[in-house]
């Protein structure tokens, strides 16, 4: 009797690939069978692994595959997102949440370099240190729901969007550390003129000439909602990040869209305010991520509401188009940078 053989990852992963969208969404994410090793993502986690040992940091940070980007503090690893390991499911990523984070090598690095900062605090307990409360805060205060950045803030780096070392002590640190590790970024230069981001830049430049050799503390190396680990479908995923990162558009505007459309009684044939915000959404939602960080899913519904709201108010626009899209952009993007919402899983796992 012949045994049957058992179907590797790679002829698992072609069965799917090809699936029509509705069907793929019915698969289990456990069911996907894609895998870190051999992917460009692997390369990446190498490349970040040499810029530490290059720096002296005797710490090699492992990798594997979840539903998102995180690093949890028991265990010196990072968790990879499953969408960066196939094409199609890259597409699926940016058709459902309009991008792809880390979707390209230079932002997944600047993602891993951050994660890295993570790993390197809590393997050398570096939160503990009074220095390190002094100039980045207490590690275990709670995160925030939601938090107010200030874009000329010169006491924070900025690396990752949403100036995102405002937002809690340890991504301070991470954000701090991850311009610190990256190669040729100037930093001594760039930072000469924000006293306070350069003597944080200073304070991690000394101690990890101080820790240069040194052992982590002993951690068990082990993976954190790895993806074969993972119940539910992809629709069910997707479901519930699209509610997530969604619930940051504000609803309401009817004070900003009856100031941005007043009536105009010589013009009553003037194009529908509904019609040029629908026209000009791709545009709109672009600059205003480019300008703030903001995620484009939530731009996304923010302009769904302006659609909604425009037409409930029967609000017209005699003003140029050119003129209309710029207030929008600015509008909407001083919105996005007063108030940011949290949505990391750090505080999940911290200590």
């Amino acid at each position: 009797m012949i045994k049957a053989r058992k179907k590797s990852g790679r002829a698992e992963t072609a069965r799917w690939a090809d699936l029509p969208e509705e069907d793929l969404l019915e698969l289990p994410l456990k069911n996907l069978k894609v895998r870190l090793e051999g992917t460009w993502l692997a390369d990446c986690l190498r490349d970040v692994n040499a810029e530490l040992k290059a720096r002296g940091i005797a710490l090699k940070v492992h990798g594997w595959l979840s539903d998102e980007w995180f690093s949890p503090t028991e265990t010196p690893g990072v968790a990879f997102p499953f969408y960066l390991a196939h094409p199609r499911l890259k597409r699926l990523e940016r058709k459902m949440m309009l991008e792809v984070e880390g979707g390209t090598r230079r932002e997944c690095m600047q993602l891993l370099r951050h994660e890295a900062g993570h790993v390197v605090e809590y393997a050398f307990a570096l939160h503990k240190k009074k220095r390190f409360q002094r100039l980045f805060g207490r590690a275990n205060d709670r995160y925030p729901d939601r938090y107010r950045a200030d874009p000329n803030s010169k006491a924070h780096v900025q690396h990752l969007r949403r100036w995102y070392a405002q937002c809690h002590p340890d991504e301070d640190f991470a954000e701090t550390f991850a311009v610190w590790l990256t190669p040729r970024s100037g930093w001594k230069k760039r930072y000469a003129h924000w006293p306070k981001a350069l003597e944080k830049l200073e304070y991690i430049d000394e101690l990890m000439a101080e820790l240069s050799g040194q052992k982590p503390l002993p951690q068990k190396r082990f993976e954190v909602d790895a993806l074969p680990k993972l119940k539910g479908t992809l629709r069910e995923h997707y479901e519930a990040k699209r509610k997530r990162y969604a619930v940051e558009a504000p609803h309401v505007f009817d004070r900003e869209l009856r100031k941005m459309f007043p009536e105009d009684v010589r013009k009553p044939n003037a194009a529908h305010a509904s019609s040029i915000i629908r026209k000009n959404r791709a545009t709109i939602i672009r600059a205003v991520a480019k300008r703030t960080g903001e995620f484009p899913l939530a731009l996304d519904a923010a302009i769904d509401d302006m659609i909604t709201r425009s037409k409930a108010l029967k609000l017209r626009s005699p003003r140029a188009e050119t003129t209309v899209r710029a207030e929008i952009t600015a509008m909407l993007s001083s919105k996005a940078i007063h108030t940011h919402y949290s949505t990391t899983r750090r505080h999940w796992f911290a200590v």
